[in-house]
């Protein structure tokens, strides 16, 4: 098989398409075939040393992908699985590569009307997103949502899941495509993130609004100050750098709640995945949810998806093909 690895940390030109063996399957593993490849922020950053790496080089970044099972260990034969099976998995290590050893129970079996491209570009994102808007904070109808980075893979489908629920979503977005893609996916208003945003927001809700969806990290202090009184800030990422420390005073005088999202915290069993899996497959069924690909890469030609993502001015989900 062919993997796209790097041996040192850099740009995207230190990736390598390389040959390696052909996997085996193990008990409770089972070797994926892969179809499509999600490209995630994550994997820019292991490629940049940002996070730690096992092992040794070359490393295999990804960790979200869709394909068929390719071999199954005889101890794992007859059960829920098979070999053939179309499936997908969205945190499962070394993704990048034409086969991926995937442990059982981060499977999750795909129905044969979603395509190989709509999981891979859906699944990581979309079960962040449904985790945001059901668990994090439960979005009611009625209520007004700020969402930022609303034109990104998460952002789009943010927005779209809150206003399914009946929501009033305001998007902040860098660029005037984001702006109008977070629009086409539903949001109510789309304002430039760039400057200005929180008078143009408390323009727009005088009294702030109930909840606000952060991924940006430095912007969690005006995320605090277009809150409501008694209003939600969601934190759940830190695109732009660690925000500054939050006074608690600030959160008891306007008795704001500062709530933490992390999906790994809810996405702990293989009947958690599948379940919340298969009610995103639901809901791009039935047209709630809309998926959007901003490209296709061969895998082997996966520096120029490196290059493209990293450069922050694509619009929905960079897959790799195998």
């Amino acid at each position: 098989m062919h993997a796209l690895t790097f041996s040192r940390f850099g740009g995207p030109d230190v990736l390598d398409w390389t040959e390696l063996p052909d996997l085996r399957s193990a008990p409770g593993v089972a070797v994926v075939q892969t179809r499509a490849i999600g490209l995630n922020f994550a994997d820019i950053y292991r490629r940049q040393g940002r996070y730690h790496l096992a092992g040794s080089p070359p490393w295999i970044a990804g960790y979200e992908a869709a394909g068929e099972i390719a071999a199954l260990h005889p101890d794992d034969s007859g059960g829920t699985w098979r070999v053939g099976q179309r499936v997908a998995f969205a945190d499962s290590a070394f993704a990048n590569a034409e086969q991926v050893a995937v442990p059982l129970d981060r499977l999750i079996a795909l129905p044969d009307d979603i395509a190989f491209d709509t999981a891979a570009a859906l699944l990581l994102q979309g079960l962040t997103a449904q985790f945001l808007v059901e668990d994090s904070h439960a979005v009611q109808a009625g209520e007004i949502v700020l969402a930022h980075a609303a034109g990104g893979g998460v952002g789009l489908l943010l927005v779209q899941l809150a206003a399914t629920r009946g929501a009033r979503v305001i998007a902040l977005a860098s660029s005037q495509d984001k702006r109008s893609a977070a629009i086409a996916a539903g949001a109510a208003h789309a304002l430039d993130s760039r400057e200005g945003w929180v008078d143009q927001v408390r323009a727009l809700a005088p009294d702030g609004v109930d909840v606000v969806y952060d991924s940006v990290g430095r912007t969690l202090h005006d995320s605090l100050a277009s809150a409501r009184m008694g209003g939600t800030v969601v934190f759940y990422g830190m695109a732009a750098g660690d925000p500054e420390p939050v006074d608690p005073r600030v959160l008891m005088d306007r008795s704001l709640a500062l709530v933490g999202g992390d999906l790994w915290n809810v996405l702990t069993s293989a009947q958690a995945r599948q379940h919340r899996a298969t009610r995103l497959f639901e809901a791009v069924r039935d047209g709630r949810l809309q998926v959007t690909i901003a490209a296709r890469f061969p895998l082997r030609e996966g520096a120029q998806a490196h290059a493209l993502l990293e450069g922050r001015g694509s619009i929905g989900k960079v897959l790799l093909i195998p």
